[in-house]
């Protein structure tokens, strides 16, 4: 996958490890595709309404809603798209499954009241997939014949982490011990066919540690070994390069030059202690080896067969207008 087939790509799932910001880095790329004129759905499936908390808005029901204006074009010459968001939980899936294809409408909501479902959704764990998963299916396939139907021009899935993506995605090989016939079984087998064609691309989103890097590694493999498109490699929380390598160099390996630092100390006007001056030579320590350790890391990251960006560290935290500044750095990166 190269930066030049994003257009194709209808469905993009975001994945990653735990504490990497993968809920984050989903939410500015959907503010990021809905640039010049774009309608786009970012879908949530893991029940902690982070979608809501990042936008600041009321939690989400399982219905589509507006919650955000898109990036706005560089050039000022479109109006911006709209990004809708949904929160899909497992139970008022199956409701809308049973529905559709059984027409249970008040049925279903009396197996409801009576555990049923939440019965069903936890015995099988690859039902509750489809179901998860299928509604995310259903937003990127609809077409002029669904009738008062948003259509979205690109969907966003803050999806489960990296350890159980490719489980998540493949239904159809969940489910081949539960159901070899039939239309959950036909559902899945048609929803494979989007996950692993060009119109999907699973991005990882990592940050620089070797834990989470190597969770990317194994994870790209695995997405591959089970035929599901591996997208972009997004780097998270990139701390700001504002020390010369030379520096960073000669501090890990003879310290700093506490005489130097004690006189910028006074010169600047600031009491130069020797605990001041001890501690300030500690933490330029600790900076160089954690860079050398990252620079180690991006170097892994660069030798993927995948597309990498990278995001930085926002020492303010992340609100709303951290968002639209990660959304603009990946467009600018060519990720949208």
């Amino acid at each position: 996958m190269t930066d030049a087939a994003w257009a194709k790509v209808r469905l993009h799932v975001v994945t990653g490890k735990g504490g990497t910001g993968k809920s984050t880095v989903a939410a500015a790329l959907a503010l990021a595709l809905a640039s010049h004129g774009r309608n786009v759905l970012l879908c949530e499936v893991e029940g902690r309404q982070g979608i809501a908390r990042m936008f600041d808005v009321d939690p989400l029901p399982y219905a589509e809603r507006r919650i955000a204006t898109g990036l706005p074009s560089e050039d000022g010459d479109q109006h911006a798209g709209v990004v809708h968001a949904l929160h899909i939980d497992p139970e008022s899936a199956l409701l809308e499954y049973l529905a559709m294809y059984y027409k249970l409408g008040r049925a279903g909501r009396a197996l409801d009241r009576f555990g049923v479902i939440e019965f069903a959704t936890t015995i099988a764990p690859g039902v509750r997939d489809v179901l998860l998963t299928g509604k995310v299916f259903e937003a990127v396939q609809r077409n002029s014949r669904n009738k008062g139907a948003m259509q979205y021009d690109a969907v966003v899935l803050d999806a489960p982490p990296t350890g159980r993506i490719s489980q998540f995605l493949n239904v159809s090989g969940e489910l081949a011990g539960l159901a070899k016939v039939g239309p959950i079984k036909s559902q899945s087998d048609t929803m494979m066919t989007l996950f692993r064609s060009p119109r999907t691309a699973v991005h990882l989103v990592t940050v620089l540690e070797e834990m989470p890097v190597q969770e990317t590694v194994d994870g790209i493999s695995e997405l591959r070994s089970n035929g599901l498109p591996v997208g972009g490699v997004v780097v998270n929380r990139v701390r700001p390069r504002d020390i010369a390598e030379a520096d960073l160099v000669a501090t890990r390996s003879a310290g700093l030059d506490k005489e130097m630092v004690r006189e910028d100390l006074v010169a600047a006007g600031v009491e130069a202690t020797k605990t001041l001056v001890d501690g300030l030579a500690a933490e330029a320590r600790d900076h160089a080896e954690r860079r050398a350790l990252e620079d180690a890391q991006r170097a892994v990251v660069a030798e993927l067969d995948a597309p990498a960006y990278e995001l930085p560290l926002l020492a303010g935290g992340i609100d709303l207008g951290g968002l639209y500044d990660l959304a603009a750095r990946l467009r600018e990166q060519g990720m949208a």
